[in-house]
C-alpha cells in the first residue's frame, strides 16, 4: 500500500497500462484494416438498436449495484456506471477478474463517494452473485434448447450456481447478524455494511433487466448479419460469455468472453469463421458502448464543474 501510494509508482502503473491499451488498439486496428470489420455488411439500423440496448443495460446494471449499498454511503448511479464502463474497456488487456480492481478504484475516487474500499468490494461480491442469479433463467432456456449434452450440462451447472448464489444473497443479512458472527470484529462490520434482503431483490430485478436487454441486443446483432440464429442461441451466447468471465485467472477478459461465445455459436451450427467474427464484433460493440458511457458521464461532470465558473465570470463581467 505504501508503494501504491507513491506518486511515481502511480504514474508508472498508469503509463504502463496506457501503453498496453495503445498496443492492443494498434494491433486491433491493424487487424481490422487488413481483414475488414466483421460486421461491415450488417444492417446499420439493427446494429444501432443493439448498441442502444447495450448502453441502456449499463444504466440498469448501475441502478442494481447501487441498491447493494446502505443509504448513508450509497454512491451515485453515474459513479457506478462509469466504473462499469471503465472495467469493460480495461477488460481488453487485463486478465479475468482484475477488472474489479478498476471498479473499486474508480468508485472510491469518484466525487462524492462515501463508501470505503471494503464496502465497495463487498458490494461487488454480492453483485457477482446476483449476476449469476439473473443468468439462471437464461441458462435454463439455453440448456433446454441445446442439442449437445455437454453444453446442456454446462448450462445446467450455470443455472444451479445461480440458484445457490441467490440463496446466499437472500440469507447473508441473517447470517451476518447471528450472535457467533457478531462477536467478531469482521462479523460486526459485515452486519453494518451488508445489504438488506428487500434491496437485494430490487437489485436483482434491475440486473435481470440489464441481462435481458443484452440478450435482446445479441439477438438483433445475429439478425443484422442474417446469421442462422434464434433468441435461444443469443441467450446461449450471452450466458457462455458471462460464465467465462467468472474464471479467477484467465487471459484478457474480453478475449476469454469472445472465445466462449464463438464456441457456443459454432456448436449451434454457425460456421467457425463467422462465429469468431461475430463474437469479436459483439465484444467490440460492448466495449465501444462502455467507452461511450465513460465519455457521456465525464462530459456531464465537466459541464457541472464549468457551469458555476462561467456563471461567476458572467456576473463579474
Amino acid at each position: 500500500m505504501r508503494l501504491l501510494s507513491n506518486r511515481k509508482i502511480q504514474l508508472a502503473l498508469n503509463g504502463g497500462f496506457g501503453l498496453v491499451l495503445l498496443g492492443v488498439a494498434f494491433v486491433s486496428v491493424r487487424h481490422f484494416v487488413g481483414n475488414g470489420w466483421p460486421i461491415h455488411h450488417a444492417d446499420p439500423l439493427l446494429v444501432s438498436c443493439a448498441a442502444a440496448l447495450f448502453l441502456v443495460a449499463y444504466a440498469f446494471k448501475a441502478w442494481g449495484w447501487q441498491r447493494l449499498f446502505q443509504a448513508s454511503e450509497r454512491p451515485t448511479a453515474d459513479a457506478l456506471a462509469f466504473a462499469g464502463g471503465a472495467a469493460c474497456v480495461g477488460g481488453i488487456a487485463l486478465p479475468g477478474r482484475l477488472d474489479d480492481a478498476i471498479r473499486i478504484a474508480i468508485v472510491k475516487r469518484y466525487p462524492g463517494t462515501k463508501a470505503g474500499i471494503g464496502t465497495v468490494g463487498l458490494s461487488l461480491l454480492v453483485l457477482g452473485m446476483l449476476d449469476n442469479a439473473a443468468l439462471t433463467p437464461m441458462a435454463s432456456v439455453a440448456a433446454a434448447g441445446s442439442s449437445h449434452w455437454t453444453t446442456r450440462a454446462g448450462f445446467a451447472v450455470v443455472a444451479a450456481a445461480g440458484i445457490a448464489a441467490a440463496a446466499v444473497v437472500a440469507f447473508l443479512p441473517r447470517i451476518a447478524r447471528l450472535p457467533f458472527v457478531t462477536r467478531r470484529r469482521v462479523g460486526r462490520w459485515l452486519a453494518e455494511h451488508t445489504h438488506c434482503t428487500k434491496e437485494a431483490w430490487a437489485a436483482w430485478l434491475f440486473i435481470s433487466v440489464s441481462w435481458t436487454l443484452r440478450g435482446l441486443a445479441v439477438f438483433l446483432l445475429l439478425n443484422a448479419l442474417s446469421m442462422p440464429g434464434s433468441y435461444v442461441l443469443a441467450l446461449a451466447f450471452l450466458v457462455a460469455s458471462a460464465a467465462s468471465a467468472a474464471l479467477p485467472i484467465a487471459p484478457a477478459g474480453a478475449a476469454t468472453q469472445a472465445g466462449a461465445g464463438a464456441a457456443i455459436l459454432a456448436l449451434g451450427g454457425v460456421g467457425t469463421a463467422e462465429a469468431v467474427a461475430f463474437s469479436v464484433a459483439a465484444q467490440a460493440l460492448v466495449i465501444v458502448t462502455g467507452a461511450a458511457v465513460m465519455l457521456l458521464i465525464a462530459s456531464w461532470q465537466l459541464a457541472l464543474r464549468v457551469r458555476p465558473r462561467l456563471a461567476r465570470a458572467g456576473a463579474v463581467a
